[in-house]
């Protein structure tokens, strides 16, 4: 919400007071002065006014999971375990997830109760890679390299794929990273060289590169240099 807004929301507070207010310098976001109204408060900031705490402000929260294979990237499953029952966290009812992983599908997941953050992590125009350790039935067409650079085209949704980059570490096993994040993509992509996905791990999601410590099913909370990246 705006912060004239905000401000507009208190009893006996009007629009034009609170201007007034903004432009007298009373109220604060985060202990700054702040004069704009067009200044966004969010659930995580503090905001007070003539030193009266307005809001007190929650912590944001952020954290790196090592997700494993026969968990849900849900926050609730009635045949399933979820990736949010490996947290033992307060409140964790309150946070969600960043880029969801299938069924079988390992590696880095992100959850958080920061709705701006993770939009910034994964909404596709941010163009941030998501790197996946590939693994498949059959030897992999060296013409795969050239073919996932150019984009694929998906008959069901009328589309072609964006580039992406794919290293092959031997005959079976590759590197693939993605600026986007269709159905099932990697499967559907190596699928259209009649090649069957038997393993799939995400390692990377933008500057954010899974943690090695972390076995799967182990988390931990993001440092501060890891979340101010996005």
């Amino acid at each position: 919400m705006r912060l004239d807004r905000f401000l507009a929301n208190l009893p006996h507070c009007s629009h034009r007071q609170a201007r007034l207010l903004l432009a007298s310098g009373r109220a604060s976001v985060n202990s700054k002065i702040i004069c704009d109204g067009t200044h966004e408060v969010r659930l995580f900031d503090r905001v007070e006014l003539d030193g009266e705490i307005l809001q007190a402000g929650k912590p944001a929260r952020f954290f790196m999971l090592n997700k494993p294979v026969g968990c849900v990237s849900a926050t609730s499953d009635r045949q399933h375990p979820t990736v949010l029952d490996l947290l033992h966290e307060p409140d964790k009812d309150q946070l969600h997830i960043a880029g969801r992983l299938d069924f079988n599908t390992t590696g880095l997941l992100i959850i958080t109760n920061d709705g701006l953050w993770s939009r910034r992590l994964t909404q596709p125009s941010s163009q941030l890679g998501k790197t996946y350790l590939v693994e498949t039935e059959d030897p992999i067409d060296p013409a795969c390299v050239d073919r996932f650079a150019e984009g694929l085209y998906f008959r069901f949704e009328n589309l072609t794929t964006l580039p992406a980059k794919l290293e092959l570490l031997d005959s079976h096993q590759a590197r693939l990273t993605l600026r986007e994040g269709r159905y099932h993509q990697v499967k559907r992509m190596f699928g259209q060289f009649n090649n069957k996905v038997t393993a799939l791990h995400r390692e990377r999601m933008g500057p954010l590169t899974l943690d090695t410590a972390l076995t799967p099913g182990r988390y931990r909370t993001l440092t501060a240099a890891e979340t101010a990246q996005i």
